[in-house]
C-alpha cells in the first residue's frame, strides 16, 4: 500500500479549506495533513489541528491568543512562518487557499522549494502569472488548478496537443443579479449580494461572483495556466453551474466537464491527481432533466468583467491593478461605505490613474500592488 500524500493546507479555516478537509476526511488512506495555517480564526485552527493530529501550524501574532492548541502541534507565529510552512520539508503537495494578493509569496515559496501546488488563490496568477509559471517550470513542479473552471479545463485537455486548442470557454452562473433590471443594481444590499443561487463561498468571492469580477480574474488565470492569448478565452453564462468549462478544438469538437456545483469535485481531482477515487458527493443523475442553457454575458450589466478583459488585453500591470482595486472596492462595499455599482467605478478610476512601470519580480509586484491599493483607497475617499 502506498504512503498517503503529505498535504500542507494554507488557509485551512476558509471556504476552500473546509472543502479540502472534506476530501481529506473521505480519503484518510490517501491524504495526510502535515501543515495548516489560518489568517485569524485561532479557534477553528485549533479544532483542525486536534481532529487531524497535524504536526505543524501557522497563525500570525495579530490573530491574538491561541488557547487549547494541541501539544503535539508545533505552532509557528513568526513573521516568516507562512513561508516556512509553504516550503515544509516533508510536504508532497501545498494547497494555496489563502485569500487575496497575500497568496503570491507563499505560492512562490512552495514552488521554489520544489513542491507541487494546488492553486485556489486567483490573485497569485493575476499579480504574477508569468513569474509563478516560470518558477514552476524552473523547479519542474506542477501548478494544479483548484478552481472548478480551470480544473475542468485541465481535465479536458489531458492527452491533447495545445496547438489543437481553438479556444477555452469559461462558464459563469451570472450570480444573483443576472436578471435584475440594471437600474435596480444601485439599490442592491450586502445581504442580497451575498446570497448566491448555486455556490457556498467566502464573502469576497461571493461578491466577485455577483459583479462577475471573479470571471474576469479567471480569464487572467486561464491565460497563464494554459498559455493562451486573450483572443482564445471566452465567457458564457450558464445559470445552473453544471458545466464548469469547455474546450473547443480546431476540428470543431468541444469537450466539457460536468458535475454538481460543489468545490469538492475539483479539489479532489487536484489533490489525488493523477489518480481518481470515490467522490465526497454523488454525481449527476442523467435520468432526470438537466438545464444546460448558455448565453453570452451582458457587459453593460457586468462592467467588472469588461474591465478585466480590457486589463488582460492591455497586459503589463493592468491585471494587477484591476485585482487590487477590486479587493479594496469589495472591502468597502462589505463595510457599507460604497454602493454595489461603485465597485466597478472604483476599479475603472484606479486603472485610469495608475502609471507605474511593470517589472516581473516579486518585490516590484508587491510594490505595484500596494500602490494600486493606495490609489483605490484615495478614489473611495473622493466618493465618501
Amino acid at each position: 500500500m502506498t504512503e498517503p500524500k503529505k498535504i500542507v493546507l494554507l488557509g485551512a479555516t476558509g471556504s476552500i479549506g473546509e472543502n479540502t478537509l472534506q476530501v481529506v476526511r473521505k480519503h484518510p488512506d490517501r491524504l495526510q495533513l502535515v501543515g495548516i495555517s489560518a489568517h485569524s480564526n485561532a479557534e477553528k485552527l485549533t479544532q483542525i489541528a486536534t481532529e487531524f493530529n497535524v504536526p505543524h501550524a501557522y497563525l500570525p501574532e495579530a490573530a491574538g491568543r491561541a488557547e487549547n492548541f494541541p501539544s503535539a502541534t508545533k505552532l509557528d507565529r513568526s513573521a516568516d512562518g507562512l513561508l516556512s510552512l509553504a516550503s515544509l520539508d516533508n510536504a508532497d503537495l501545498v494547497v494555496i487557499a489563502v485569500v487575496g494578493a497575500s497568496g503570491l509569496s507563499p505560492t512562490l515559496a512552495a514552488l521554489q522549494a520544489g513542491k507541487n501546488i494546488v492553486l485556489a488563490n486567483k490573485e497569485s496568477l493575476v499579480l504574477g502569472g508569468d513569474l509563478v509559471m516560470q518558477t514552476a517550470k524552473e523547479n519542474q513542479v506542477n501548478v494544479l488548478p483548484a478552481d472548478s473552471e480551470h480544473n475542468a479545463i485541465f481535465q479536458c485537455i489531458q492527452g491533447e496537443n495545445q496547438r489543437d486548442i481553438d479556444s477555452i470557454i469559461l462558464t459563469a452562473s451570472g450570480g444573483p443579479f443576472r436578471e435584475l433590471p440594471i437600474e435596480e443594481l444601485q439599490h442592491v444590499t450586502i445581504e442580497q449580494a451575498l446570497d448566491h443561487p448555486n455556490w457556498s463561498m467566502g464573502n469576497k468571492v461571493t461578491i466577485d461572483s455577483a459583479t462577475m469580477a471573479n470571471k474576469g480574474l479567471e480569464l487572467i488565470e486561464a491565460r497563464w495556466l494554459f498559455d493562451l492569448p486573450p483572443s482564445k478565452l471566452e465567457v458564457v453564462i450558464h445559470p445552473t453551474s453544471i458545466v464548469h468549462s469547455m474546450v473547443r478544438f480546431i476540428d470543431g469538437c468541444c469537450l466539457a466537464q460536468l458535475s454538481p456545483p460543489s468545490m469538492t469535485f475539483a479539489l479532489q481531482h487536484a489533490l489525488l491527481y493523477p489518480q481518481r477515487a470515490e467522490g465526497v458527493h454523488t454525481s449527476l443523475d442523467f435520468s432526470k432533466p438537466l438545464d444546460l442553457q448558455f448565453t453570452p454575458p451582458a457587459l453593460d450589466r457586468f462592467p467588472c468583467l469588461r474591465l478585466a478583459k480590457e486589463s488582460l488585453e492591455q497586459g503589463g500591470s493592468a491585471p494587477l491593478v484591476f485585482n487590487a482595486a477590486n479587493e479594496i472596492a469589495v472591502e468597502a462595499f462589505l463595510l457599507n461605505r460604497i454602493g454595489f455599482p461603485q465597485i466597478s467605478d472604483i476599479i475603472n478610476e484606479t486603472l485610469s490613474r495608475y502609471a507605474h512601470p511593470y517589472k516581473n519580480d516579486l518585490q516590484t509586484l508587491l510594490f505595484l500592488d500596494s500602490e494600486a491599493r493606495r490609489i483605490a483607497t484615495e478614489v473611495i475617499g473622493t466618493l465618501s
